[in-house]
C-alpha cells in the first residue's frame, strides 16, 4: 500500500510543479532579469544535496547572495553577502521557486524532510538518518512548523515524525500551513543568523541544539 501511495504522490508531484511552473513563468522570468541586472551571471544557485535514500542530487534556487570575498580570498559571511533583491526573495521564499524543476525531474517532492548539505552526511545519528527514507520536499513539516526558528533537534524530530505517519492528507495539510507561514514572511532566520546555524551534529552529552 505504501508503494502505491508513493506512486501517487509522484504523479501528484509530476503534475503539480509542471502546472506551478507553466503559471508562475512570468514571475520567474521576472526574477531572473532583476537578478541578471542587479547580480549579474549566474542566476541560479546550484548545490548537492542527500536526497531519497541519501542519494545526491543538485537543488537549484535563485541566486540571493553576492559572491564578495575578504582579502584572503574567503567568501565573506553570508549575511554580508545577501543583498536586497536576495533578502525580499528569502522572506517570501520565492527563492525556491526553481526547486519545482528538481520537483519535476523527480529529484525532490513537493512535500518532504528539506534537502540538506552533503558535508552533513557523517553527522546524523542512525535514527536522524532515516529523515532520507521519504523524499526531500520543497513545503515540509519543519517549514510548516516554524522554519530557521526551531532547534536542529526540532526539525529532526518533525522529520521523523513525518517519515513515520506519512499520508497523502498529511501532504495537503502541510502544504496549506507552509503556504500560510510563506504568506506572513514567517521564521526565514534564527536569531542572529541570515538563516540558520550550520549543523554539527549531536554530541555525547545529548546536545539538542545540534
Amino acid at each position: 500500500m505504501r508503494k502505491f501511495k508513493l506512486a501517487i504522490k509522484r504523479i501528484f508531484d509530476i503534475i503539480s510543479s509542471f502546472l506551478v511552473l507553466v503559471l508562475l513563468s512570468p514571475l520567474i522570468l521576472v526574477i531572473s532579469i532583476v537578478l541578471w541586472l542587479s547580480l549579474g551571471r549566474p542566476i541560479l544557485f546550484k548545490q548537492p544535496r542527500i536526497g531519497h535514500h541519501g542519494k545526491e542530487f543538485m537543488i537549484y534556487k535563485f541566486r540571493t547572495m553576492s559572491g564578495e570575498k575578504d582579502q584572503h580570498g574567503d567568501l565573506l559571511p553570508d549575511g554580508d553577502r545577501l543583498t536586497r533583491v536576495g533578502s525580499f526573495l528569502r522572506s517570501t521564499t520565492m527563492d525556491e521557486l526553481p526547486e519545482l524543476l528538481n520537483v519535476f525531474l523527480g529529484n525532490m517532492s513537493a512535500v518532504g524532510p528539506r534537502p540538506l548539505l552533503v558535508e552533513y552526511r557523517d553527522l546524523y545519528t542512525a535514527d536522524q538518518w532515516r529523515r532520507h527514507e521519504m523524499p526531500p520536499g520543497m513545503a515540509g513539516p519543519v517549514l510548516a512548523g516554524g522554519r530557521n526558528t526551531l532547534s536542529w533537534y526540532d526539525k529532526f524530530e518533525r522529520d521523523l515524525w513525518y517519515v513515520d505517519n506519512w499520508s497523502l492528507w498529511m501532504d495537503f495539510k502541510i502544504i496549506a500551513q507552509t503556504a500560510l507561514r510563506v504568506v506572513k514572511r514567517e521564521g526565514t532566520s534564527a536569531e542572529g543568523y541570515a538563516t540558520m546555524p550550520r549543523f554539527k551534529g549531536t554530541n555525547n552529552k545529548g546536545d539538542k541544539n545540534g
